[in-house]
């Protein structure tokens, strides 16, 4: 009967066209990893708490409390302890300015969140004095830490 194309068969020339990507809304596109988390300001002043929103701590398998390894730029990385918050998107995370400035990143940028095992509690702590102290403080100071029974 009739030579045109109907609505369900596609011609060659349009099958071509499915295969081609949209670059210009590629940067909407969910990323691959999951653990590259966009940095986003943090509510709170504490320098040792990341905040993560609860699908994403499922995603990467984490609980409150968990020790995390944040990785940053120019291979800076930091330890820090994972905290639940409903009002964080699920590709951001919540830093603190201070542990920002030490992964040397910016509001924006991408970090990597990495489940750290067990982190073992400090037994000794060694002060050592820098040259030209005073003589008072020119001592080494060695403290013990008492560990919980």
């Amino acid at each position: 009967m009739s030579d045109e194309a109907g609505p369900s068969q596609a011609s060659p020339a349009d099958a071509g066209k499915k295969d081609k990507k949209d670059y210009s809304t590629a940067i909407l596109e969910r990323k691959k990893s999951p653990n590259r988390l966009v940095v986003d300001e943090a509510v709170n002043d504490d320098n040792s708490v990341v905040a993560l929103n609860p699908k994403t701590m499922e995603k990467l398998q984490l609980f409150r409390g968990d020790t995390v390894l944040l990785k940053g730029k120019k291979r800076k990385d930091t330890v820090c302890i994972v905290l639940s918050d409903d009002t964080v998107d699920e590709s951001k995370i919540r830093i603190n300015k201070v542990v920002r400035k030490n992964l040397r990143v910016r509001l924006g940028d991408i970090v990597s969140v990495h489940q750290v095992g067990k982190i073992t509690s400090m037994k000794l702590l060694l002060l050592i004095p820098q040259q030209g102290c005073h003589a008072a403080t020119a001592t080494l100071v060695c403290v013990k830490l008492d560990t919980a029974p």
